[in-house]
């Protein structure tokens, strides 16, 4: 098959539709919880090592600002991740497959992971 269209490879000049880059972000937030594993594992490891251990990752997430920002930051891409994971799970089962119910079910989920993420940062500071 010989194509004579342009093929237009900056993504740039793309206009993506809302669902699509909210399955973007999905991916995204995926990524940062996979790699956000690493602070996480830290501090399960050092606060079972022994009371002391436990006592410096309390004392670093209470007192240490950048701890509580990584902290806020993975509480953040979790909320959206589940958010948009149920509105997969929803696609899955036939629910806003279309491209008008695609862009409600999506305001939904950023509405609702908004939600969480306001939520987590009031509990994290």
């Amino acid at each position: 098959m010989n194509s004579k269209r342009p093929v237009n490879l900056d993504l740039s000049t793309i206009k993506f539709p809302l669902p699509a880059l909210t399955s973007i972000t999905h991916r995204i937030t995926g990524v940062i919880l996979f790699v956000g594993l690493i602070f996480l594992f830290w501090a399960l490891d050092a606060s079972l090592s022994s009371p002391e251990g436990f006592e410096s990752v309390r004392n670093a997430l209470e007192h240490n600002f950048f701890a509580k920002l990584v902290t806020w930051g993975l509480l953040a891409a979790l909320a959206f991740h589940f958010a948009a994971g149920v509105r997969h799970l929803l696609m899955d089962l036939d629910f806003g497959i279309e491209l008008e119910a695609a862009v409600k079910y999506t305001k939904i989920t950023i509405v609702a992971s908004v939600v969480l993420v306001v939520l987590a940062g009031v509990w994290v500071w």
